[in-house]
């Protein structure tokens, strides 16, 4: 992957991470993420940070919607 995709690839990531706090209320848990320093506007630092990055959001995007799918049932339900 190139760098532009990577970052691109990390704005999206943000975005989702902010879509996922508002929707329930709870923030995701971004401390790893945080403690790079790495944002998607960051466009001097390295492919490689940007890809630690990339981990990091995904990672906490996943715990987040893991943690919320064992708390919250689904009713089933037909369409």
């Amino acid at each position: 992957m190139k760098k532009q995709e990577l970052i691109h690839l990390h704005g999206l990531l943000a975005e989702v991470s902010n879509q996922c706090g508002e929707w329930d209320g709870d923030g995701v848990d971004l401390g790893e993420y945080e403690s790079l320093g790495i944002r998607p506007t960051s466009i001097h630092k390295s492919k490689t940070d940007h890809k630690a990055a990339v981990f990091a959001l995904a990672g906490g995007i996943t715990r987040h919607v893991r943690e919320g799918e064992e708390t919250e049932t689904v009713p089933a339900a037909a369409d």
